[in-house]
């Protein structure tokens, strides 16, 4: 670890793609502790970096797959990697992920904040493919990912996030422990997919109904969802009254199962 976090140079930090590198030794061994890397485990990792988690995983002897924008960050880490890392050059939200998740993958990434959410959903999309993952986001991003309902911080990324996977916040990252130093504190959040609690009968359905209640979140439901024709679902789900930021995961899920709503 400390030849790794001693070489000087490094390419340029490209703002554009709000790049922070982690750079405390112990807050990367507290990661690598969480994260539990086993050998035979394969990674998904989204902005490797310097290699600051991609080495120690590799090292336990899993295989991981590190996907960056930045080709100057990828051309670095090609003469120090061992056989077991496999490194990808390109945009994560337009990759493919049906080839870069081997089924039963796990996943680490230090998330750019601007896209940490569109991230979180592309995942989403494919969580069938991976087991378990650890990332971390702005501090601010992982309270809405675990915030209930009638929380100010409750809105579309929890309710999709929770409805189908458990997520845990693992502890606060100061911007001192990063190079160079972001403006906001950073979490640690682990996300595990699962079942719904309530099966989805239509998940394109549900994306669309929980979208339109946010996205009008200071109007009441009927309000809200007058497009999709839920009235009479809401009416007696007894939502009629309630705005977004109160109506629970399972109650967004039983509105979305009823036959009565407007197919998207």
């Amino acid at each position: 670890m400390g030849s790794l976090l001693s070489i000087k140079r490094h390419p340029p930090v490209r703002k554009r793609w709000g790049q922070h590198f982690l750079s405390d030794p112990n807050t990367i061994g507290r990661i690598v502790a969480q994260v539990n890397p086993s050998p035979g485990d394969n990674f998904l990792e989204i902005g490797p970096g310097h290699g600051e988690l991609t080495i120690p995983l590799a090292e336990t002897g899993a295989t991981v797959t590190a996907v960056d924008i930045d080709p100057l960050l990828i051309d670095e880490l090609r003469v120090r990697v061992p056989a077991n890392v496999t490194l990808e050059q390109g945009d994560i939200l337009k990759a493919d992920l049906s080839l870069l998740l081997a089924d039963g993958a796990r996943v680490y990434g230090s998330l750019p904040y601007n896209i940490s959410s569109q991230i979180i959903f592309k995942l989403l999309e494919h969580r069938r493919r991976w087991t378990d993952g650890h990332f971390i986001v702005q501090k601010e991003v992982a309270q809405r990912m675990a915030a209930g309902p009638g929380s100010k911080t409750y809105g579309r990324l929890s309710v999709m996030l929770q409805a189908f996977a458990g997520v845990q916040t693992v502890f606060n990252l100061p911007p001192t422990v990063f190079k160079p130093r972001p403006k906001v504190d950073s979490t640690l959040v682990r996300i595990v997919p699962g079942a719904p609690v309530i099966g989805i009968v239509n998940p394109r359905r549900f994306e669309v109904l929980v979208r339109a209640a946010f996205s009008q979140r200071r109007k009441k439901l009927s309000n809200a969802l007058k497009s999709l024709d839920a009235a009479d679902a809401i009416m007696e789900l007894g939502l009629a009254d309630l705005r977004a930021e109160q109506i629970s995961v399972a109650a967004f899920i039983e509105l979305s199962n009823r036959g009565d709503m407007q197919e998207p």
